[in-house]
């Protein structure tokens, strides 16, 4: 991959991260967080809707079934240590209160180019 394509992709993805928030958004979460890092992974978004915290991974791909396959078990292991770090309170975030009263969700959002975007409600479970 050529670094033109590289920065094409980074482009694509953080584009796919902005429309899914604002989808989420219309659907009633109110978004905490988004691209948030700590020491142990990175999580997409952080959306809260009642009392549900909704750990958000966003794949954009060419095709929906590319999007549905992209979540790997790796990738879910990583994000749950992510969110094992936010729970700990080792990565405080504003507005998210005590996280660890809370139910808590893994969803995929998939972004298709021309299609709208498709929110997979509880995709996985730790």
């Amino acid at each position: 991959m050529t670094t033109n394509n590289r920065y094409n992709a980074y482009r694509f993805g953080l584009k796919a991260e902005k429309i899914a928030a604002w989808y989420l958004r219309c659907k009633g979460y109110r978004i905490v967080a988004e691209r948030h890092r700590n020491l142990q992974g990175e999580i997409d978004l952080l959306a809260l809707r009642g009392n549900t915290l909704a750990v958000i991974e966003v794949k954009a791909r060419k095709t929906m079934a590319a999007c549905s396959e992209a979540v790997t078990p790796f990738k879910q292991q990583k994000i749950a240590r992510a969110v094992q770090g936010v729970l700990t309170g080792s990565s405080k975030i504003t507005g998210l209160g005590d996280a660890a009263s809370r139910n808590i969700r893994f969803d995929v959002v998939c972004i298709v180019p021309w299609q709208w975007p498709h929110h997979i409600k509880d995709a996985w479970r730790m």
